[in-house]
């Protein structure tokens, strides 16, 4: 078996590794990013075969037509089949008794307070290993041999005193309490035969300040939000300007399309200016903004509670991103413990996922989650979603507010592809809606203080019309963005085809351009797209015209790219250092998550995430030519040792496997089905 006899675009993997020359299932991109599916150019037939028969009968070309768009809108979106409930205890303790304090609901509360009958139900705990105990033959993870206790006690039959609990070791102490999975760490048995919680109280003064995740928000200021009644004075007077502005238009249109018959008798050429009003920079007053040049509007904004005077533009926090690594938001899994893994392989600024402006305003503690940051991020911002001004300026005034000195950044989502977000006019839609997109840096400039907007496009929307070059020139100069980022594919393109550098770099030529012209600093921008190694990413740095390149896919691919970056190598990692990366996911997903039952298994969720895209890595080692590319495709490979080969199987029982080294048995009721069903591919990128 030879690698010459490899299909074009297959990976060349040297020929004592390979099992097949056929490469793996290539899972659709598109699905993944709710797209229709393509095979060979015609619609995913499905279920129905090749959609040319139904019944038996023989379909016409209308009928082929209408079934295939009756598939494509029942596939539209991620995979609808995946439904993932919280696993709970069998026997719920109240949390409040769990962590040894009074329960405010006493014997109405709904979780049992009765502590033996919790400890005699709960299953073992679950040993977490540590560096030491991981190595590249099965079982790959040592498990020492833990005695039973023999004193009959059902409440200590539960208890490994072996374990780690990873809350415990960062922290000092446990929030779960009894109800943690690793509670052998920090219980003891009192004279009386109680078990009593420990912990640490050094470790909780000095370390538990660099371990305690920032911009939480509490149930009060949710409900305000979620009732209207959190204040947003800036985003008000802002979204009343644009009112006031848009009346006194109308009001101008009105009056010169009442002179136009008079003039028509002589002139059939109206003299009306007829420049769409969404292709011009909004008419409003935006003193504090980057556009002096724009007309002021008169606004009545007398009230008893005024609000702080919105910070200048030029008085905005200057992003100095050059030369900086910078991890991509990703849906799903740029979570924060796969951030915190990034940021130990050396990636400078992370983002959080996409979250929507209407959902923050509906005060949906999910989304409010998506905030959070570890204080290892450096540079942390998060990236909103919206279609106007009237959802995205509030919301960025009330983020601005609650994350105030945690928050180095927002960006902007101007190019999320997928259907449910483009039709509500969000995402991608607004590369189409340069006036509306104004109207929100703007506001939003206003409303976050001194906080910068940044904004993340694609090169247009449809194949072949690239409008970006037109766009990113106004981003800075006219509304005051502070950083641009650009992702060189069309909506429409999605995956199809290699991202165009060629065009990013002309992009950045028409910015520089620009703001020579008008003497103005120039804004830092990042390209991206299919960057998967230390060559790739030097030689588009050096060829390109761009101050950095964000990196999704290939992050989670190998979380070790910035390492390779920083020191301009290709790591032929080991599989048992990848490993202890798994390890460390699921340290840091327990210490963000929770240790508990819930916790665990939300974390081995996610880590079943991660893993559903690291087994697309192919260790250098069995490449005959390198750097590999991430758009090649690998045929079925074993690998240097049997660890290697488990790491690279794409079968998700075998991630679930994984998980068990370091998270326990999974619930019998449990089971794992991957982003898209059986591929990992595209969606990772979803948001643009």
């Amino acid at each position: 078996m030879s690698s010459s006899t490899l299909p074009p675009g297959t990976a060349p993997i040297k020929p004592e590794f390979l099992l097949s020359v056929l490469p793996r299932e290539v899972p659709d991109d598109d699905a993944a990013e709710g797209s229709t599916s393509h095979v060979n150019g015609r619609p995913d037939a499905g279920a129905g075969g090749d959609g040319a028969e139904e019944g038996g009968k023989r379909l016409s070309g209308a009928q082929r037509k209408k079934l295939a768009k009756e598939e494509r809108k029942n596939k539209r979106g991620a995979n609808k089949g995946r439904r993932f409930q919280k696993v709970r205890d069998e026997v719920e303790l109240c949390f409040r008794v769990a962590s040894g304090t009074q329960c405010d609901f006493g014997e109405e509360c709904r979780f049992t307070h009765d502590v033996s009958a919790y400890l005699a139900a709960k299953p073992r705990d679950i040993h977490f290993p540590s560096p030491e105990d991981i190595t590249d033959v099965p079982p790959f993870v040592r498990i020492p041999d833990v005695e039973m206790s023999e004193d009959g006690d059902p409440r200590k039959s539960s208890l490994d005193p072996t374990t780690i609990c990873p809350v415990f070791q960062r922290t000092g102490e446990c929030k779960h309490g009894l109800k943690c999975r690793f509670l052998g760490s920090h219980v003891r048995a009192r004279e009386d035969g109680e078990l009593e919680l420990v912990t640490d109280e050094e470790k909780k003064a000095h370390v538990a300040a660099a371990e305690t995740e920032v911009n939480f928000i509490d149930g009060d200021t949710l409900r305000k939000i979620r009732t209207k009644k959190y204040p947003h004075p800036i985003a008000d007077a802002y979204l009343q300007e644009i009112k006031n502005a848009n009346e006194a238009e109308k009001a101008d249109t009105a009056e010169q399309t009442a002179d136009v018959p008079a003039a028509s008798a002589t002139d059939s050429t109206p003299a009306i200016d007829s420049t769409p009003a969404t292709d011009s920079a909004p008419a409003i007053s935006v003193s504090d903004s980057a556009s002096p040049a724009q007309p002021a509007v008169s606004v009545d904004k007398s009230q008893d509670d005024t609000p702080d005077v919105p910070i200048r533009a030029v008085e905005k926090k200057r992003l100095h991103w050059n030369g900086k690594t910078y991890l991509a938001p990703l849906t799903t899994v740029g979570n924060l413990p796969f951030r915190r893994i990034c940021v130990d392989y050396g990636a400078d600024i992370t983002c959080g996922e996409m979250g929507l402006a209407m959902s923050f305003l509906q005060g949906s503690k999910e989304e409010w989650s998506l905030v959070r940051r570890h204080p290892s991020e450096s540079i942390f911002g998060m990236q909103i979603a919206g279609s106007k001004p009237q959802l995205l300026v509030p919301a960025a005034e009330i983020i601005g507010k609650e994350c105030a000195g945690n928050l180095d950044f927002v960006d902007i989502n101007c190019g999320c592809p997928i259907d449910l977000v483009y039709k509500t006019g969000s995402g991608s839609a607004l590369l189409d809606a340069a006036g509306k997109l104004g109207k929100i840096v703007v506001g939003m400039n206003k409303a976050l203080g001194d906080i910068p907007v940044t904004v993340k496009l694609r090169t247009g929307v449809k194949d072949g019309r690239n409008t970006a070059h037109k766009l990113m020139p106004r981003l800075g100069p006219e509304w005051g963005t502070a950083a641009i980022t650009l992702h060189g594919r069309t909506r429409q393109q999605r995956y199809t085809k290699l991202a165009d550098w060629d065009y990013i770099k002309q992009c950045v030529e028409a910015v520089r351009a620009r703001e020579e012209e008008e003497n103005l600093a120039p804004v830092p921008i990042f390209g991206g797209g299919d960057c998967f190694s230390s060559e790739d990413y030097w030689h588009k740095m050096e060829n390109y015209g761009v101050d950095g390149i964000m990196i999704g896919r290939g992050a989670l691919i190998k979380p070790w790219i910035f390492t390779e970056i920083k020191e301009r190598r290709e790591w032929d990692i080991s599989s048992r250092e990848r490993l202890d990366i798994v390890r460390k996911y699921a340290e840091y997903g327990l210490n963000h998550f929770g240790s508990d039952t819930a916790g665990v298994n939300t974390t081995r969720r996610y880590l079943c995430e991660a893993l559903s895209f690291q087994y697309r890595y192919i260790p250098i080692g069995l490449l005959e030519r390198l750097p590999a590319r991430i758009n090649e495709r690998a045929p079925a490979f074993k690998g240097r040792d049997e660890l290697e080969t488990l790491l690279a199987s794409g079968d998700s029982r075998d991630w679930v496997k994984i998980s068990e080294m370091f998270l326990g048995p999974a619930p019998e009721t449990w089971s794992f089905m991957p982003k898209h069903k059986s591929n990992s591919y595209g969606g990772e990128e979803s948001q643009g």
